[in-house]
């Protein structure tokens, strides 16, 4: 079993950054794939960005690349998801997930370990 919990979202303005983090718990986090997801109400939950085990790959969707940067600490067996230039669009609740597979983690929605995640809100 992972337990994963995320933190750092909060409410900032249109341009603004934020840093979100995911720690684990558990099983070996770094044997695991991990990403991150986002959802608004009424809407399905979205891939934001994926890392392989190691770090050496990271995968985004096209909606925030070059804005978003994904990294992991396997040493200190966290996530992070730094967000740049935010705007409101951007407004969800992120949602860190963990699977053995990267491409489990990057192409579905089907990931074995989920946070419970962090609202990020972004005003205009």
């Amino acid at each position: 079993q992972v337990q994963l919990v995320e933190s750092g979202g909060g409410l900032v303005q249109a341009g603004g950054s934020l840093r979100l983090s995911c720690a684990a718990s558990g099983r070996a986090f770094s044997n695991y794939a991990s990403g991150w997801f986002r959802q608004t109400p009424g809407k399905e939950r979205e891939f934001v960005a994926a890392i392989t085990w190691s770090g050496g790959y990271t995968y985004y969707a096209d909606s925030v690349k070059g804005q978003f940067t994904i990294s992991r600490d396997n040493a200190k067996n966290t996530v992070s998801l730094q967000m740049d230039s935010l705007k409101p669009e951007d407004t969800a609740t992120y949602y860190c997930a963990a699977d053995e597979a990267i491409a489990v983690v990057a192409t579905t929605k089907l990931a074995t370990y989920w946070g419970q995640g962090t609202q990020v809100t972004v005003s205009s």
